[in-house]
């Protein structure tokens, strides 16, 4: 009779950590495998595609791994890997700023409507596609003030601007985001009636 492989469910996270701190292959394995679509969907946030996404995950789980012995047991393991994973993420953008080729600000024109009418149903998938048409510099903006909490101070160290670039960048994301969704959703929707 052939074993079956266990899914490491029984494991507490401590322990995982306590196993990759010795070096332990299958703890690792587990960790990684555990924390994996938390991890993808911190890092889709800050990247141009999946597959750039999954690089950062890879490269920021060699970091847990590299320092491992500095993690506090204290902390929830969840959040030092999150502080981790927007790290790596946020080095890469710094690492690829210029090479960013993105919709650009000037191709975003006023409608007729301030605000337009927002479903509120709208799928993960639509919200990633909204999302994909931001600059860089305004989707990670975005994410590190309105997802990850961090002040305009905060994200002007972490990318190297100033405050008040952190809030001009937060605001032409959220402009561009009303004016996608309304091209893409709401006229689509009133010439389907």
């Amino acid at each position: 009779m052939r074993n079956r492989i266990r899914d490491g469910h029984e494991y507490s996270d401590s322990q995982l950590v306590r196993g990759c701190a010795d070096g332990d292959i299958r703890s690792q394995e587990i960790l990684y495998r555990r924390y994996f679509s938390f991890a993808m969907s911190i890092c889709i946030r800050y990247t141009r595609d999946e597959n750039e996404a999954m690089e950062i995950v890879n490269d920021s789980y060699m970091k847990v791994l590299d320092k491992i012995s500095e993690y506090d047991p204290s902390m929830a393991f969840k959040n030092w890997y999150g502080k981790i994973l927007v790290n790596t993420a946020i080095d890469n953008y710094r690492k690829n700023q210029k090479y960013s080729d993105y919709l650009s600000i000037s191709t975003i024109t006023e409608t007729e409507e301030n605000e337009p009418e927002i479903e509120a149903e709208l799928s993960a998938n639509d919200i990633l596609a909204l999302y994909s048409y931001l600059p860089a510099s305004c989707k990670v903006t975005f994410n590190l003030f309105e997802i990850e909490g961090y002040s305009h101070d905060e994200i002007g160290q972490m990318l190297g601007v100033t405050a008040s670039t952190s809030r001009a960048n937060l605001a032409k994301a959220k402009k561009m985001l009303r004016e996608l969704y309304y091209r893409q959703f709401s006229l689509a929707r009133k010439s389907n009636e």
